[in-house]
């Protein structure tokens, strides 16, 4: 939110400089992210000087240039070459001196500097208004009144607007500082307490002449929705532009000056955060304003000029026809609005609730200046304040009337907040002694009232426009960013109790897992659980109040937000991933599911180049080599599955007891144009409530190191291509109380193999722990082994 110094100082006077009340609004809770400068002119005419020219001549080797000598009151006169076609001695003109920045409208810049122009010394540049910033026109150079003295700088007579511009980051809660009365209001407490010089000018109602009468009604369907409304009809307005002075101020905080109607009502709701619209009276049928509902589907088109359907929820201004004039609370219609020829108008204000309006700008996708103040709710006790305000302003400047009475309907007032606050609470929470008569200072200033008062307590009435205190702890809030967060020291010594955790719990597995990938050069990342749908799904899980269409639905997979995070990475030449996300999954199924899961993405080296060992390219067995040994802390007996999965062009799934604990494979050349990522990437989803539930809690024991020596014998199988190495491994487990490990070393398919075959390389490593294993047992051991893989698969032995 920009908030303009100077209009701030409208407000509250105050000898304070800009960047101490920037460090006071901090301190208040109203971060300052940043300090601007506004210039009306850009560049405020810095090194632009009045000139005379005293002679001007053709240019020898141009055509459409002219030699000129211009005075500016300086030793000798400055040599110019100049191509406007209206230049001529004995004018008056605007000259850039040498060093002066010229700002041209399309957002370029350059220095002006000495050179030649077609052979031609120019040391200096005769300017248009365009160049200057001064209009529109670059038919010629500016031509300036013959009373303007040689010499003198063009901002003495042609002044320049400037401004320090605050770029507050306001925090959805304080909808009390979102114009520059209530952040001037914020400063009016700070200042008080500490007893800096101010003047404060509170906002009361204006004097509004009225003459004559009129034939608008208004009608309010539902005081739910519209608790507050009031309108007023305005004639004989003389649609035109805001003064300059308007202009400046619209223009400091970044708005574009648009009719003196409109930037009056733009001016208003920037300063008490009110939000008024204009309509053209003459537009509205049957001089009958209406507020309520719209039947579900029915067209409208807006200011922006799209066609919109209404979802019949919207609080919408109708005319006696019921056919819509806007979307109140956040956009005006493309027919009724202000033009120039318009010559009265109704102009609203009002307190619209604050749901149904972030409703209706959330479902067609609209945020506006309006919607942003009245979502958050605004004061309803400045409606009409802020309306006689507008009207005062219109009367001033657009020459407007007002007509007849201020037509209002306001059935029941919104109440106040009460609050009781207790002296010892505010000790208790906060851990200093405030003095009493501080916390009074505070309050009254803040215009929280005391109704009652004793030596333990306050009753308090807050104002409705501060809908985030509503109780005690968010007075005693309230209290401290006033009173000042430095002044509460830090203790030098904090105690607290430290839970044990039992390390059989999920949390536990969690940070396991996280270490481990972190020590083998993983990076965590977290993303956002709300996602975009490409297409319709029945078990999608979507938002009934979505903040935006790209944030409209819980997210399905951790794959898409993993290939976002690497193609981010990939674009700022960090090539070599390993991500991995803890994180949670939805789907609407009976009922709705969410599923926690350790995703894993690898991608590009392994580990970089360097001196001791050449680069390695990432690939599957890179992937599931660190799946697998996170599985092995669970002491599982697991077997693998080829999987279907169409994220994956190849993957299989883990599973232990029947169930799927880990899915892993080739990401999916679809999936990886989608997130524009050129190189292959891997991934890996293991079920964390799952693993929990089926981990061996007690697989952890001590055992001797073995005395006698480990043996291995090696197997080349001849198989079937349909074959896989974890039949194998399964076919292997439990044929031997002495069979401790068996590796896969080697596949080959190819040449000088039997057709639809394929060999693979077994190695078998047994140990007795009692006594050294004889030959004749390893044998017997291998023996079996053979036979039962010829049964089973039909294999044949490789010499």
């Amino acid at each position: 939110m920009k908030i303009s110094d100077k209009w701030l100082r409208s407000y509250l006077e105050t000898d304070l400089a800009t960047e101490e009340l920037g460090v006071i609004l901090t301190d208040l809770g109203l971060e300052i992210e940043g300090i601007d400068t506004y210039e009306s002119v850009k560049g405020s005419l810095k090194g632009v000087v009045v000139g005379k020219v005293l002679t001007c001549e053709q240019h020898p080797n141009a055509d459409k240039l002219k030699v000129t000598t211009v005075d500016v009151a300086g030793e000798n006169p400055l040599h110019i070459v100049c191509g406007a076609p209206n230049v001529a001695a004995g004018q008056k003109v605007a000259v850039a001196t040498i060093g002066t920045m010229i700002y041209l409208g399309n957002g370029e810049s350059f220095k002006i500097s000495k050179s030649k122009l077609r052979g031609e010394v120019s040391e200096g540049m005769l300017c248009a208004e365009d160049e200057l910033g001064l209009g529109h026109s670059h038919a010629g150079i500016m031509v300036l009144p013959e009373d303007y003295e040689v010499g003198k700088t063009l901002s003495e007579y042609i002044p320049v607007e400037t401004d320090k511009v605050y770029e507050i980051g306001l925090t959805p809660n304080r909808s009390d500082a979102m114009s520059h009365y209530g952040v001037a209001r914020d400063l009016k407490a700070y200042l008080t307490l500490n007893k800096n010089q101010h003047i404060f000018h509170t906002f009361t109602s204006s004097e509004v002449a009225t003459q004559g009468s009129h034939d608008f009604s208004v009608e309010v369907e539902d005081s739910q929705l519209v608790p507050r409304y009031l309108g007023a009809v305005i004639e004989n307005i003389t649609v035109a532009e805001s003064p300059e002075w308007l202009q400046n101020r619209l223009k400091a905080i970044g708005l574009s000056p648009i009719n003196n109607v409109v930037d009056i009502t733009n001016y208003i709701l920037h300063s008490y955060a009110q939000p008024l619209h204009a309509f053209d009276a003459d537009k509205i049928k049957g001089h009958t304003v209406k507020v309520g509902t719209c039947t579900e589907g029915t067209p409208f088109t807006t200011l922006d000029g799209v066609e919109r359907k209404l979802n019949g929820s919207e609080i919408i201004i109708k005319d006696v026809d019921n056919q819509p004039l806007c979307i109140a609370g956040v956009l005006g219609g493309a027919t009724s609005g202000v033009s120039e020829g318009t010559t009265s108008i109704f102009l609203e204000s009002a307190y619209f609730n604050p749901v149904a309006v972030r409703k209706a700008a959330k479902a067609h996708a609209l945020n506006t200046d309006a919607s942003f103040r009245f979502e958050r709710g605004i004061d309803p006790s400045i409606t009409k304040v802020a309306l006689l305000e507008a009207v005062r302003m219109i009367q001033e400047i657009a020459g407007g009337q007002l007509v007849g009475e201020i037509l209002e309907t306001y059935p029941q007032q919104v109440e106040d907040f009460k609050v009781t606050l207790r002296y010892a609470k505010v000790q208790q929470i906060l851990g200093i002694a405030i003095l009493k008569e501080d916390i009074k200072t505070i309050l009254t200033s803040l215009d929280i009232q005391i109704t009652n008062e004793s030596e333990e307590a306050l009753d308090l009435i807050v104002p409705a426009y501060r809908a985030d205190v509503t109780r005690e702890i968010d007075v005693i809030e309230d209290i401290l960013r006033v009173y000042g967060y430095n002044k509460v020291n830090s203790l030098e010594k904090i105690s607290f109790t430290p839970v044990r955790l039992d390390p059989n719990d999920q949390d536990a597995l969690e940070s396991s897992w996280a270490r481990t990938l972190q020590s083998n050069g993983f990076y965590e990342v977290m993303n956002n659980s709300l996602t975009s749908l490409k297409e319709e799904r029945e078990d999608a899980v979507t938002l009934l109040n979505p903040l935006s269409k790209e944030l409209s639905t819980m997210r399905q997979s951790l794959l898409e937000g993993l290939l976002a995070n690497a193609d981010y990475n990939i674009k700022r030449k960090n090539a070599d991933i390993k991500f991995f996300e803890l994180g949670k999954i939805y789907f609407k199924k009976e009922q709705y599911e969410e599923r926690k899961q350790l995703a894993i993405l690898v991608s590009g080296n392994n580990h970089s180049e360097n001196w001791l060992q050449p680069k390695s390219t990432s690939d599957f067995f890179t992937l599931k080599g660190y799946v697998i040994l996170l599985l092995q802390k669970l002491g599982l007996e697991t077997e693998e599955k080829a999987l279907e999965d169409s994220r994956f062009s190849d993957a299989i799934e883990i599973l232990s007891e029947g169930k799927t604990i880990a899915r892993l494979g080739i990401v999916s050349k679809a999936l990886l144009k989608d997130a524009d990522m050129s190189q292959p990437a891997y991934y890996a989803e293991i079920e964390l409530e799952t693993c929990q539930a089926l981990r061996n809690k007690g697989n952890f024991k001590f055992v001797e190191i073995p005395k006698f020596n480990t043996l291995r014998r090696d197997l080349a199988l001849l198989v079937d291509k349909s074959v896989q190495y974890s039949d194998l491994l399964h076919a292997t487990k439990g044929s031997s109380a002495y069979l401790r490990k068996v590796q896969l070393f080697d596949v080959y398919e190819g040449k000088n193999l039997p057709e639809g075959k394929k060999s693979y390389a077994m190695s078998f490593e047994l140990l007795n722990p009692e006594k050294t294993l004889e030959e004749k047992e390893i044998n017997a051991i291998m023996n079996k082994l053979i036979k039962k893989y010829q049964k089973e698969f039909e294999a044949e032995l490789r010499s």
